[in-house]
């Protein structure tokens, strides 16, 4: 539970890239009078090649972060244990101009410098949690995979059911009720990564997929009118 939590944000964004583009890709077949078959050839064309785009995408971008994080961090080491030696002496100045013992110095000086040192550190994770946030690049691009795969194979299932069983529903309507769900979760979800209202991210969410689905239905029906009247 706590890895899903840390990459909460990967799953939520490829979720939903997931689901929008998918269900665009059916809409837009629909739209363009499309066979059934075509449209799931379609869409898990897109659902796999998109997923592994946006993944690879992920994965590289983290990847470049956490490389600059640490050539960051062993440049302030190196720094940091150049400085060291004299922040030391006139640590053990100012402890010996107030009376302390010289067989103390050393400990005492040292002891003040580390304390010092974990202070900032803590002070810099304060104020930026995300540079000392290490996650897996990895990890980071098979969560945004995962969730685009899972979450985009919803607006799939409905023909993918017609071609083994026969749907006995209208295929579109269902195709549309599953993947509002789907939204409505998906922007549940999002709610915990930015930190806004339910109601809000789920409603932003679906209205993102419903302008995306109108678009794209209405761009294949468009096209479809184009080809065949030429």
């Amino acid at each position: 539970m706590r890895t899903i939590q840390k990459y909460l944000g990967e799953i939520v964004y490829g979720g939903i890239d997931g689901a929008v583009t998918t269900f665009a890709v059916v809409s837009g077949a629909v739209g363009a009078g499309l066979s059934n078959s075509v449209i799931i050839i379609l869409g898990f064309a897109n659902l796999l090649a998109d997923g592994f785009a946006m993944s690879i995408g992920a994965y590289l971008s983290a990847k470049s972060v956490n490389d600059s994080k640490n050539r960051s961090q062993i440049t302030n080491i190196v720094a940091y244990t150049k400085k060291r030696k004299t922040l030391l002496d006139h640590t053990k100045v100012i402890l010996k101009h107030h009376g302390v013992a010289n067989k103390d110095l050393d400990l005492s000086a040292d002891k003040i410098l580390e304390e010092t040192h974990d202070w900032h550190n803590d002070l810099r994770k304060e104020n930026d949690p995300l540079a000392y946030n290490n996650r897996s690049p990895f990890k980071i691009g098979l969560s945004t995979y995962f969730a685009f795969i899972c979450v985009g194979l919803i607006p799939l299932l409905i023909y993918v059911w017609d071609i083994i069983w026969s749907f006995p529903g209208h295929l579109f309507l269902w195709t549309s009720i599953l993947t509002s769900l789907a939204f409505a979760l998906i922007g549940f979800l999002k709610t915990h990564v930015t930190g806004t209202s339910k109601l809000k991210g789920v409603i932003e969410t679906l209205a993102l997929g419903t302008i995306a689905a109108v678009v794209a239905y209405y761009v294949g029906d468009i096209l479809e009118a184009i080809v065949n009247k030429n």
